[in-house]
């Protein structure tokens, strides 16, 4: 006879995926059609190494030299920390637009605004710096009016296969993956073993950039290059509503765009360092566009149009993916009646299931950008990036403050994720590098041109004394009735929900018989 003692009874059931959304006070409105694969594709084509190192490598090494490599490790060790965070965020809220939606049912609703400018302004710096790529494809002379042009047409292009739905996004993003793996594994690893032109001490050797001062100064400021390259791993939780078991999939894909896209930056940028034939000529700022010129002499010219070609699908997936994250942050906030015009923001299409208004904004206004890009100096674009990514980190430090204050209120998170006694040290650890990057990523250069060296600053202070105008004199949180500051409230009911399937499950099981 078997012993009922014996018999195992699940200590707590898992809410269905319209359950869980129910109990945060919405419903199911969009197809759930995007597996954990390709979850992780959306986040690692937006994260995009091969976009991060192309568009800042020869930044980072005019101001640090090669030791720069190694902002790859400390950026990427400290945003696995703040993963870490928003995994038990979103598994507990598998809403869509991720920060905005985390920050407001964790603090109130007055925050998250600027993470919305920061990722539309991300949108057109990489459509800018992918129309570099297009040029030397199609051996275009790259003018203002070029660039312009080709910029534009990456941004219509991920529009229109935007607008064909989730399963397009998907197939795109899978697509991007591969290109992004072949462009900065394959491509880096033959660069190092094959093309090797300079030893691995050279990572060690500052080459003077630091001139007659302290090398510190030097390496911090080229820190750009690893903030700039790790975040978009956030942009998994973006589509929440879209994916299948969000609560259990999205923390997956998250640390694994960290971890997969963190060793595709270290053989990308190491490759491109290691075959540089004239690397003193990029450390010294003289050649300002040197990735091209390093492939067609380790690749031949056959080889760099084929590395090309794969380099524009990386890019064209990467505009598409921060267009896709963007418009359903658009619609998150229109949904909770946020944003001027939310009804319309807030429509879903019926065929597609896909925010398209949301989509519009979401490439309208980094069109305007664009044209902003084209009138104004030279630098723009290295600054306005230097916003966005400011503007990233203060949304995500945002969430990282919120957690941590519901955590020292009583908060326990209750999704199916959790890193468990450690949460609370892994939430302070992050909010300590959080706080620095920001540091960093603000401090005025030295150039001597006020308005240059203050961009940065100045930017975020237009976005977010505009921002805060709006709040008060529009009132948006006032008149918005979707729930907010209940972290600890929504823990109870999931756990409340999960033990009620628990005990109906083993009260179903079939009675015990002797055998």
């Amino acid at each position: 006879m078997s012993n009922p003692k014996n018999r195992s009874v699940p200590p707590a059931a898992h809410l269905g995926d319209g359950e869980h959304l129910a109990v945060l006070g919405y419903q199911d409105s969009f197809d759930r059609s995007m597996s954990l694969w390709a979850n992780f594709a959306l986040g690692f084509t937006y994260l995009s190494p091969l976009v991060g190192v192309y568009s800042l490598f020869a930044v980072a090494m005019a101001a640090g030299g090669p030791p720069s490599f190694f902002w790859i490790f400390i950026v990427g060790a400290g945003q696995m920390l703040v993963s870490l965070v928003f995994g038990e965020v979103v598994s507990q809220y598998p809403i869509h637009g991720g920060i905005y939606p985390w920050t407001r049912r964790l603090w109130g609703r007055r925050y998250a605004w600027v993470y919305i400018w920061a990722m539309i302004v991300t949108i057109t710096a990489v459509a800018q710096f992918g129309s570099g790529f297009l040029a030397s494809l199609f051996n275009i002379e790259l003018t203002r009016g070029a660039t312009l042009g080709l910029t534009v047409l990456l941004l219509l292009a991920a529009l229109g296969l935007n607008f064909t739905g989730t399963k397009t996004l998907a197939r795109v993003a899978r697509i991007g993956l591969a290109a992004e793996l072949i462009g900065v594994i394959a491509v880096g690893l033959y660069l190092v073993i094959f093309q090797r032109k300079q030893s691995f001490g050279i990572f060690f050797d500052s080459m003077g950039v630091q001139g007659h001062g302290s090398y510190a100064g030097a390496f911090l400021g080229a820190a750009l290059a690893g903030l700039f390259l790790f975040y978009g791993f956030e942009a998994c939780g973006d589509v929440a509503e879209e994916v299948a078991d969000p609560a259990r999939q999205i923390p997956k894909a998250m640390m694994m765009t960290i971890v997969v896209g963190g060793v595709s930056a270290l053989f990308s940028f190491g490759g491109y360092v290691m075959a540089a034939p004239d690397l003193a000529a990029i450390v010294a700022g003289r050649d300002a566009d040197p990735i091209p010129a390093i492939l067609e002499s380790s690749l031949g010219v056959v080889g760099a149009k084929v590395f090309l070609l794969i380099a524009i699908t990386a890019f064209l997936s990467c505009v598409l993916s921060l267009q896709a994250a963007a418009s359903r942050l658009i619609f998150s906030f229109a949904r909770d009646g946020m944003v001027p015009g939310h009804r319309w923001l807030a429509k879903v299409s019926g065929t597609a299931k896909v925010p398209v208004n949301g989509l519009i904004v979401a490439c309208s206004i980094p069109l305007v950008l664009c044209l902003i890009i084209y009138a104004g100096p030279d630098g723009l674009l290295t600054q306005i990036t230097s916003f966005a990514v400011l503007g990233i980190y203060l949304a995500f430090q945002s969430v990282v403050l919120a957690s941590l204050r519901q955590r020292m209120k009583g908060w326990r998170p209750a999704g199916p994720f959790s890193v468990g006694r450690l949460g609370f040290a892994v939430n302070v650890a992050a909010l300590v590098y959080g706080v620095l990057a920001m540091v960093l990523l603000a401090w005025p250069g030295h150039t001597g041109v006020v308005v240059s060296d203050w961009t940065v600053l100045i930017g975020f202070g237009v976005v977010g004394g505009s921002g805060l105008l709006y709040l008060l004199a529009a009132r948006p949180d006032r008149r918005s009735t979707a729930p907010s500051g209940d972290a600890i409230e929504v823990a109870r009911k999931l756990r409340a929900g999960r033990a009620a399937m628990s005990q109906a499950e083993g009260q179903t099981e079939s009675p015990v018989t002797n055998s």
